[in-house]
């Protein structure tokens, strides 16, 4: 197999993973952001939360039309860019990827009903009721995507034989070792992002025209959900990096530079390598490793050397974990200090640094979604199958594989400007203020006709 065809099909699979994601983690996070604001509006009767829910649930419409797509194209890619991955594990993850599906279609059955049903029902409770069924949807199918990529990690529920998986437990390999830890890091992740990206447009618009009532209140209920899941996702990492430490030790010591099995290891901040892997220029946490790996600042940790040459993760993954770490912090450090501000009265928390941080923020936050996923992917390599299937014995052979790169990319260049040409419109040219006045004009106008019919 020529290492062209390869390094392509690493190409794109790794380009429309990048674009997925994001659309992928909007269409994990925003219901919940939705369900929370219309919840908070109906109970305080507060017109300002209902519109949230409205412009949100309008734009989460698009993530989800595009993420329909590339999910689609994701499938694709995998019966024709990695053939023998299929031909061998299909009859494992096929559960996963049919429930994946139903996940969807339970979603998008709801979304539906309650994209068209607003103001339709006398209790509105009753219209919330139909966001629980969309956050489900949305969450379950995560979930179950998410088991594959546990699988692939730490594979199991099989016997192999002859070269093949057979008597297959789907249930058990969607149940791995490595489940529990992804999933809870990839549900803390999407509802992070989701809530950085709302506080970050806020931010944006306060910035841009001035403090509204709107804005204000959207600002301050996604940076309580910012701090929660930042506490949250922070919780995620340390049982991502216990699991690693227990069961992808390679993975671990290369995300952390970290060559010869000791205890009481440092933890190794950026830096780079010479020629002789010698570490310059990093900084030095010293014990932190063995906490972050075992709970113990004495704990051994296993080094990279330990480990075969050829089956050694690429070190760059060292970037990728340090940059995603990173961002997490910075979410923690930014909410709080929103909301010290908020509690001292001497201080705006609308001032403009802050505001330009969390308009920062929004980008940042699918900035480490993407480093966080490359850095679980480039980490489990050369494995695509940990300890069955090598990534170049999983790729296709045929030089095609070129010519479909660049069909992909035309595709998401044209779905990604497309996005945000019609998101654009949709706001851009429909402020959240003269909304606000229409909506209040029409629910007066509503009242007295109401009273004069009386």
């Amino acid at each position: 197999m020529g290492i062209d065809t390869v390094l392509w099909s690493k190409l794109v699979t790794g380009m429309t993973l990048g674009f997925h994601a994001i659309f992928a983690t909007l269409g994990v996070g925003i219901p919940l952001m939705i369900s929370l604001a219309e919840f908070i509006g109906i109970r305080k009767k507060d017109l300002h939360y209902i519109l949230m829910a409205k412009r949100w649930s309008r734009g989460f419409v698009i993530s989800v039309a595009v993420g329909v797509v590339t999910g689609t194209a994701i499938s694709l890619q995998l019966s024709l860019v990695w053939p023998n991955f299929m031909k061998l594990a299909g009859n494992v993850i096929a559960l996963p990827l049919f429930m994946e599906v139903f996940a969807f279609f339970f979603e998008a059955i709801f979304l539906g009903i309650y994209l068209y049903t607003w103001e339709r029902f006398k209790n509105p409770m009753m219209h919330w009721l139909l966001t629980i069924p969309v956050v489900v949807g949305a969450g379950m199918s995560a979930v179950f995507i998410t088991t594959v990529n546990g699988f692939m990690n730490q594979p199991g529920g099989f016997t192999f034989e002859g070269g093949q998986f057979t008597a297959v437990d789907p249930v058990q390999a969607m149940l791995s070792t490595a489940t529990f830890s992804k999933v809870f890091h990839v549900l803390s992740s999407a509802y992070l992002t989701g809530a950085a990206l709302l506080a970050g447009v806020a931010a944006f618009a306060i910035l841009r025209k001035g403090v509204s009532v709107y804005h204000k209140k959207a600002l301050k209920l996604m940076m309580a959900v910012v701090l929660l899941f930042s506490l949250v996702n922070t919780l995620a990492g340390d049982v991502s990096a216990k699991f690693l430490a227990e069961h992808q030790p390679e993975k671990l010591a290369a995300a952390e530079w970290h060559f010869e099995t000791e205890s009481g290891a440092d933890l190794i901040f950026l830096g780079w390598l010479n020629a002789e892997h010698e570490i310059i220029g990093a900084l030095h946490l010293p014990k932190f490793l063995s906490f972050l790996a075992f709970g113990d600042f004495n704990a051994e940790v296993t080094g990279l050397n330990e480990f075969p040459i050829d089956e050694q993760p690429s070190l760059v993954v060292h970037y990728f974990f340090d940059l995603m770490a990173t961002i997490g912090f910075l979410f923690l450090g930014i909410s709080f200090l929103y909301f010290l501000f908020v509690f001292w009265k001497k201080r705006n928390e609308l001032n403009k640094w802050i505001l330009r941080m969390i308009a920062l923020g929004a980008p940042l936050a699918f900035l480490g979604v993407e480093l966080g996923w490359f850095y679980a992917e480039l980490g489990r390599q050369p494995w695509i199958i940990r300890g069955y299937m090598r990534v170049e014995e999983a790729a296709t052979t045929s030089p095609s594989v070129r010519i479909l790169f660049f069909f992909f990319l035309l595709l998401y260049i044209v779905l990604g400007t497309v996005s945000v040409l019609v998101l654009r419109r949709m706001f851009y040219n429909n402020p959240a203020e003269v909304e606000m006045e229409t909506w209040t004009q029409r629910a007066s106008d509503k009242s007295t006709l109401k009273g004069e019919h009386t």
